[in-house]
């Protein structure tokens, strides 16, 4: 049947050709024939031109999916496998038929992503990115019209008989460029579609170059049709008819009629068909063409002709139909997922638990580490780093050194970076803002190895304090006066020639071991102190920003700024003013993640600190003591953690010294000197970090305590705003997000139920994430809003219920359409990094 497109084809397929095109172009709707020029296209391997047509069809209807369908297959072909998944994922939440077996494509390309690297050098991209293509849809549209003119009238010359060579310019080029497709036309069975179209479109163009004697004796309409059909198809598929629920799955391309019939196709035609029976015949076609929808599979049907599967290249084997899956998993699609909601709870009921324990094996308190350390490795020396060069400062290993070490302690950074950290001074923070607000601990001042009761009988693992608020001003005042103190005292020390065995910074004398001392002092400690506004300390933040990226307060690559509005102390500033024996009791941080704490003098900080995977045993001791580990303040006693073979790291941070304190670590801190210090949290976007910051989570749930970090709200951020090469953290954050959709989608089917109309909310730019007001756990999307006490509480989905089964006097209020979420959900997928090899090309 290929031999049909012969030489005296090839004036009436290019002028076919432009036909399409000009259609196409100026069309506001995605018609048949759009579809034949795709498939024309991407069987000729004509890649740039296949993907400006699909991307002209989805820009016209984004909701068409055989376009996006065939857009996927053009991206998979190319082995551009991300590009392909994000269409077949829109081609599946489009409008009109989805071929059945395009879940399992995903599916099966997902998991060759998560499994594999490809190797970018032997496969070249050969597309744009999906979301960039647009640009060459413009371009082509543009070139178009430029040459669309002198196109026709060039092919319609050759129509008639003529021949003419294209000069060597741009016209001459894109013309050629045409002539060749048209070539390669005539090796497809979509050329062949793309002529049914044109005796269409052209069919009157066409009959007016015939020399048919208008006396000559004509066949009936219905000869007339069927020899139209036996011309354009081959006798062994007009042989056969298929019905429109049949699954074409085999092409073509293998029929081969004999030369004969087709060299004398045209002269046939002509002289069978006149003006008027043309024109009948062309409305009887128009009338009778259809696009026939099956539930699997997309056809393009005219009765008495074989139907043709819709997708080109790419045949998917039918495979057993899926049992529908009772059990999500994150290679399933959001829809996918939002099917097995109705399963799980008959089965068993759903979790709000963002943890899969086979990701993050353990929630409870950790048992120890089973490793014996011999006596002397039970202090260990801590981690440390002298800088000499701004270089080793921003240099990539010294990030990988801080994630490597439990804690640690980098030396000289000020210097190297220059950093004025007298901006932070007591004197510096007094003359910009005397009236800023200050917390203040009153603690008593003891050894930092000693913890002594109320009593001073016995030493215990109860830290006490009570809590006060002053301003920076008078804080100031206080400091100043504390070390007037303690100069004065000195000196009447030496004018007694008492013992000289205490530091010059600590102002009690210390008994024998293990019996109370002589004296308590007391003293206040000023904490957290809030630097976040930035119209008053504009020049401190500055000064920050000078630190590497990995350290600053806000970058991209630390999660806490993917939050979207403020938590104080973590992704802001906060400042502590110390004297002597200033305590922060033992802990870890928010969510388990990561700190950086600079002191800025002029005295020195002692610091105590316990591996992350020994704080169950910690956590242990504190219950022996009858301490709360979250909710209650406690200072370790050395003696016991050694006893528990507990590794424990001790060490002075100096002025100017730098702290990391990694993901989970326990520590706590003492001065030794008058001192002021800053910190803030980071979140490396590590599958470590990821991983410990959901444990604290669910724990924090169990244990009825607040996490400060939406880890929810942040989840659905983070699945917006990067993309993830990690295999480990990808798994991590697309089970998060999968529970939190399904927890919406349950919700909303609750509410469904009970007949409760659901309000659209949104969310405002910088607005917090929002809490329970009973149970303080995180309530995303989907808010259970009542008024108590003249105030607007909203409430988790468990305490709503609880208050009322019927949820009446509630408000519900949605933040995220589902669509919005699973679009999100869809979209968020693994990006490998490339091979060395392809980095080194």
């Amino acid at each position: 049947m290929y031999k049909l497109c012969n030489d005296a084809y090839k004036p009436l397929m290019k002028e076919t050709l432009l036909h399409f095109l000009h259609l196409f172009w100026n069309s506001s709707s995605v018609f048949p024939f759009h579809t034949k020029l795709w498939v024309l296209f991407q069987e000729q391997n004509l890649t740039m031109d296949a993907l400006r047509a699909y991307r002209h069809a989805v820009r016209i209807d984004s909701g068409h999916s055989p376009a996006w369908n065939n857009l996927g297959i053009l991206y998979e072909n190319c082995n551009q496998s991300h590009d392909a998944v994000k269409c077949y994922l829109k081609a599946r939440r489009g409008k009109g038929p989805v071929n059945s077996h395009l879940t399992e494509r995903i599916h099966f390309l997902q998991d060759q992503m998560m499994s594999s690297i490809p190797n970018n050098s032997q496969s070249p991209r050969q597309l744009p990115y999906v979301e960039d293509s647009d640009v060459i849809v413009l371009q082509k549209q543009s070139n178009f019209v430029n040459h669309q003119q002198a196109l026709t009238s060039e092919t319609v010359s050759e129509c008639r008989g003529g021949t003419k060579r294209y000069s060597n310019n741009k016209d001459g080029h894109y013309r050629s460029r045409v002539n060749k497709r048209l070539k390669m036309t005539c090796e497809s069975s979509s050329g062949i579609e793309c002529m049914k179209e044109s005796t269409v479109v052209n069919f009157q163009d066409w009959q007016s170059s015939s020399s048919v004697d208008a006396d000559h004796e004509l066949p009936s309409s219905e000869d007339v049709e069927h020899k139209l059909h036996t011309l354009l198809l081959p006798t062994s598929v007009t042989s056969s008819i298929i019905e429109p629920d049949t699954k074409v799955q085999n092409r073509t391309d293998n029929l081969n009629p004999s030369e004969e019939k087709s060299s004398t196709c045209v002269d046939n035609l002509k002289t069978e068909l006149t003006k008027n029976q043309s024109t009948r015949l062309l409305r009887s076609i128009k009338n009778r063409l259809s696009w026939t929808e099956s539930k699997n599979t997309v056809y393009y049907k005219t009765p008495g002709l074989h139907a043709r599967f819709l997708d080109p290249q790419v045949v998917i084997e039918k495979l057993p139909e899926p049992k529908r899956p009772s059990t999500p998993s994150i290679n399933m699609c959001a829809s996918e997922v939002l099917d097995t909601c109705e399963e799980l709870i008959k089965n068993r009921g759903i979790s709000s638990s963002l943890i899969k324990w086979e990701l993050c094996p353990m929630v409870p308190p950790p048992e120890a580490p089973p490793i014996e350390h011999p006596k002397e490795e039970l202090l260990p020396p801590t981690p440390s780093v002298f800088l000499e060069s701004r270089k080793d400062a921003f240099s990539p290993k010294l990030h990988d050194f801080c994630l490597n070490h439990p804690i640690s302690v980098i030396r000289n950074i000020a210097t190297v970076l220059n950093l004025d950290l007298g901006l932070f001074s007591t004197k510096t923070l007094v003359e910009a803002n005397p009236d800023h607000s200050i917390e203040v601990r009153t603690q008593l001042m003891q050894s930092s190895d000693e913890n002594w009761d109320q009593e001073r009988t016995k030493q215990v693992w109860r830290c006490e304090s009570q809590r006060s608020h002053t301003t920076i001003a008078r804080y100031a005042q206080y400091q100043a006066s504390s070390f007037q103190e303690s100069l004065k005292e000195e000196q009447e020390k030496l004018h007694k020639d008492s013992d000289n065995d205490s530091l010059a910074s600590i102002s009690y004398i210390r008994g024998k071991k293990g019996k109370k001392t002589s004296t308590f002092k007391t003293i206040k400690f000023g904490t957290n102190v809030d630097l976040s506004d930035e119209r008053k300390w504009r020049t401190q933040l500055q000064e920050l920003t000078k630190l590497p990226s990995f350290a600053r307060v806000a970058t991209s690559g630390n999660m806490l700024s993917h939050v979207g509005h403020t938590i104080l102390g973590m992704n802001t500033v906060q400042l502590y003013m110390k004297v002597p024996g200033s305590r922060t009791p033992g802990h870890q941080e928010n969510n388990n993640y990561c700190s950086i704490n600079i002191n800025i003098g002029p005295g020195d900080c002692e610091w105590f600190a316990v591996p992350e995977p020994y704080w169950g045993v910690i956590h242990r001791l504190c219950e022996r003591n009858n301490i709360n580990y979250l909710h209650g303040s406690w200072w370790p006693i050395i003696e016991d953690l050694l006893a528990e073979n507990v590794p424990v790291y001790r060490f002075l941070q100096k002025p100017g010294d730098f702290v990391w304190v990694n993901a989970g670590t326990v520590h706590w801190v003492q001065a030794v000197g008058w001192c002021n210090n800053i910190a803030w949290n980071v979140g490396p976007l590590t599958a470590n970090q990821y991983r410990l910051a959901i444990e604290r989570y669910e724990w924090n749930k169990i244990e009825k305590y607040k996490s400060i970090v939406p880890l929810a709200h942040l989840t659905w951020n983070l699945a917006r705003n990067i993309t993830v090469s990690d295999q480990k953290l990808y798994k991590l954050i697309k089970f998060c997000l999968m529970k939190t959709l399904q927890m919406c989608q349950l919700s909303i089917d609750l509410v469904k139920s009970l007949e409760k109309n659901i309000r659209w909310h949104g969310r405002g730019k910088n607005e917090t994430a929002h809490y329970c007001g009973n149970c303080e756990l995180e309530v995303f999307n989907i808010l259970f809003v009542k008024e108590v006490d003249k105030k607007h509480m909203v409430h988790c989905l468990d305490c709503a219920i609880k208050d009322n089964s019927e949820l009446e006097e509630f408000v519900i209020l949605e933040e995220y359409t589902m669509e919005d979420l699973m679009d999100v959900y869809d979209n968020f997928i693994l990006h490998p990094l490339p091979t060395a090899s392809t980095t080194a090309t």
